[in-house]
């Protein structure tokens, strides 16, 4: 999957205008790419578009005009699109309180260690973590995952896929559905 260049940014001005128009189809486009794992975890799997709608929107939020905070931004967000046969996703730890928040990201540590992609046939991939998001006593609740398949694992990610944490104060799968396998595959292509 291509890049994202810093021509193809819109100013903020442009986006703006164009944005009424654009986020409604960026929210479904994420509703269809959003997978839940248990009760905590949510799996915002990442493409070209949700990482330009992305970039667009921390332009917006944080009021980036100057062309370096722009690039930075670009290649900080870049890291998100999936290389060949890779599935690339922001994983959110939730918890309905700071208190319990602040308990769980303690009690998953080593989620890195615990966490799959099982295609059709039983075959797993382990979820590599971007290690800058992990300390030595609690993780963060936003982390940035890559499942790299393999090249027979891709060819049978339509057939059915399962994301499987089996971390030991945190087991559960998550079964991905048609609808999710189909948007998730144009990734593989």
């Amino acid at each position: 999957m291509e890049k994202i260049t810093h021509q193809e940014i819109l100013d903020i001005t442009q986006y703006e205008l164009e944005r009424p128009n654009w986020r409604p189809k960026m929210m479904a486009l994420k509703d269809r790419r959003r997978i839940r794992v248990g009760d905590h975890l949510t799996f915002l799997f990442e493409n070209r578009e949700t990482v330009r709608y992305q970039i667009q929107e921390m332009m917006r939020i944080e009021r980036l005009v100057k062309p370096a905070e722009i690039a930075h931004e670009v290649k900080t967000y870049n890291e998100l699109i999936p290389e060949p046969d890779e599935l690339s996703a922001t994983l959110l730890i939730e918890f309905e309180t700071p208190e319990l928040r602040a308990v769980w990201l303690r009690r998953l540590l080593g989620l890195e260690d615990h966490l799959w992609m099982e295609t059709n046939g039983g075959e797993r991939a382990q979820a590599r973590f971007d290690t800058r998001q992990i300390s030595t006593d609690r993780i963060s609740s936003v982390q940035y995952v890559k499942f790299p398949l393999s090249h027979s694992q891709a060819e049978r990610f339509a057939q059915g896929a399962r994301i499987i944490a089996d971390h030991p104060a945190y087991s559960y799968t998550a079964e991905l559905t048609t609808e999710q396998l189909q948007e998730l595959s144009q990734d593989l292509k």
